[in-house]
């Protein structure tokens, strides 16, 4: 049994000066939202024991900020295939993953939502800073192209900072 989550990144600043839509930060909602959700999936044993994130600025620094904020001991793997590439991309990147427990995996919209759909059949609104956690009966991470899986929960952080 694995348990795949799927972290949109969190909110970015479209104010700020970047150079192309990958170098892209956060805004301060955003980084508050990552911090937050760190410590949600903290307080709810959902840490992840390997993070591999989209190399986009925003989706990293949620990325790292979950980590820190949640005190999780959680390798951080950055890959470029999360930015580009679909569902079918993201399966293969997930499917190259040492076979930990829980992986966790940051990236973007609409890709998330399409991702979340083929593994589940369910229709998830994948709001910045969302995680969705889908539980999959595969020994290997190896195995998840093609598998299914179960929605346990979907996080998000309007439901843990009601003074968003």
């Amino acid at each position: 049994m694995k348990t795949l989550l799927l972290m949109r990144h969190a909110k970015s600043d479209w104010e700020a000066e970047y150079g192309s839509d990958h170098d892209r930060p956060l805004n301060h909602r955003g980084a508050k939202s990552a911090r937050l959700m760190g410590r949600v999936l903290a307080d709810q044993g959902l840490i992840p024991d390997r993070v591999t994130s989209s190399t986009a600025l925003r989706a990293r620094r949620t990325a790292e900020l979950a980590i820190e904020s949640g005190n999780w001991d959680a390798e951080l793997v950055l890959d470029r295939a999360l930015y580009d590439e679909g569902p079918r991309g993201v399966l293969d990147v997930a499917a190259s993953a040492p076979d930990v427990p829980r992986l966790m995996l940051v990236g973007h919209q609409p890709t998330w939502s399409m991702l979340v759909a083929a593994l589940t059949g369910e229709r998830v609104e994948m709001k910045t800073a969302t995680v969705a956690v889908v539980a999959l009966d595969i020994a290997t991470w190896a195995e998840l192209p093609g598998a299914t899986g179960a929605m346990t929960r979907v996080l998000q952080p309007r439901d843990y900072d009601p003074g968003r």
